[in-house]
């Protein structure tokens, strides 16, 4: 019996819309391997994971030596040398104060130890969110995801949660031409009209990432932040898919001149293995008493170790300076693409975080769904392994990772041109 068969018979796959008919053998670098020996130049990074390439020897050699050592004792009951060396290198590389890790083993769970953190600090209750946000699928994550399709049948509404405005420039319904930060300017109207009054936070992406990679527009947080500050509200930035060197920065929220209170990480935090961590100022992170949090596998010794050499890593080779070089190019290429292309509504993201926005009509902006799949399609048919995402569906996902060879990304961009230029059969308009 093959690996499909096995995954038929006994994986539950039925929550998803398909698995790629891909058999993985193995993966180095940016280029995955198939059991049949096709080689595929990944541009997902296994859903932005992998930052720092796949089996990066350095973070496979320093989890390999923790395995020989300790490889399970539950950190919060014991101390463990690898946790703490992890957790202090991130208080160095986090922006502003954050200091104290918290560690889990995934972004959903990051995203739900911030809030109950936020709530034990500021001893309120209530959360602001973003619609067409993104914060993982557990019960208290879809809670604050504003995203019909993540939510659908598993994301009730829970009591407490308020949703303002995404900012999203391209699909704005607020301002008239220019961007006036009216969607900033109504987080203070949410507070005042959709809450009791009694928030403790406000949770964003500074790249909106399964809406549909929406960088921030410039001047919003900084609105954001005055309004809550006045308010007594923490600031909780989600960097699980930004972080680690993803948006051209160490962290995607240094592009906006704010301090967070709260930062939640997972993904390409250790290359890989599972792991996730909120971070917080000192005098936040203390809120939390005895028995108010626990995960038994969190701050894992072989993750955190390969948590430790993954930032050794992005540091030492400039991953993130590199990302933004070579992403600015490829943004200039898509750019230049899409003024061409009928289909290609809008190009943007940061660093090698990108995202382009395939529709029907560039003047209704009718989203390209069918489309955007068969260009997905039509991509890995040719050796392309790309993602598609946004609110709608219709939003091509290029987030490869950080090492991946410049001739190698240059070619696999064109093939994604040559499959949108393959659909393509309206004017540009």
């Amino acid at each position: 019996m093959d690996t499909v068969e096995k995954y038929r018979r006994y994986v539950t796959t039925s929550a998803f819309a398909a698995v790629e008919p891909i058999t993985i053998a193995s993966a180095r670098g940016a280029t995955v391997t198939a059991t049949d020996g096709t080689e595929y130049t990944d541009l997902y990074s296994g859903i932005g994971v992998v930052n720092a390439g796949h089996v990066p020897p350095k973070v496979a050699e320093a989890a390999k030596r923790q395995i020989d050592k300790i490889v399970h004792s539950c950190s919060y009951v014991y101390h463990v040398p690898v946790v703490a060396d992890l957790a202090e290198r991130l208080a160095e590389v986090t922006p502003g104060r954050l200091q104290k890790t918290f560690f889990g083993n995934s972004g959903a769970e990051a995203v739900e130890g911030a809030l109950r953190l936020a709530r034990a600090f500021t001893g309120r209750r209530e959360i602001i969110a973003l619609q067409g946000s993104f914060h993982g699928r557990t019960a208290g994550a879809l809670a604050v995801t504003g995203n019909a399709l993540r939510k659908h049948r598993g994301g009730a509404q829970i009591a407490g949660i308020a949703f303002a405005p995404t900012p999203n420039p391209y699909r704005c319904r607020m301002c008239l031409g220019t961007c006036s930060l009216a969607c900033a300017d109504a987080v203070e109207d949410v507070i005042r009209y959709d809450t009791s009054d009694d928030v403790a936070a406000f949770i964003i992406e500074p790249i909106i990432g399964e809406g549909g990679i929406i960088p921030l527009p410039a001047g919003y947080l900084g609105r954001v932040k005055e309004i809550l500050d006045a308010r007594g509200i923490l600031l909780i930035i989600d960097e699980v898919q930004s972080g680690f060197g993803r948006s051209g920065r160490m962290f995607a929220a240094e592009a906006y001149d704010i301090e967070p209170d709260i930062m939640t990480l997972a993904k390409g935090i250790a290359s890989g293995f599972p792991l996730g961590a909120f971070i917080a100022r000192e005098e936040i992170a203390d809120a939390f008493e005895p028995g108010d949090h626990m995960s038994t596998f969190g701050g894992n010794p072989v993750s955190c170790a390969a948590g430790v050499a993954t930032i050794d890593m992005l540091v030492e080779e400039r991953l993130p300076q590199r990302a933004a070089r070579i992403g600015s190019a490829v943004m200039v290429r898509l750019d230049a693409f899409a003024a061409e292309s009928g289909l290609v509504g809008d190009v943007r993201g940061a660093g090698l975080m990108i995202g382009v926005e395939l529709v029907r009509n560039r003047v209704t902006k009718e989203p390209a769904v069918t489309e955007a799949a068969a260009v997905k399609r039509h991509c890995r048919e040719r050796g392309v392994l790309i993602g598609v995402g946004g609110a709608h569906g219709n939003v091509v996902r290029i987030q490869p990772p950080l090492v991946i060879g410049e001739e190698e990304l240059d070619r696999a961009i064109g093939v994604i041109e040559e499959a949108v230029t393959s659909l393509s059969a309206q004017p540009v308009g």
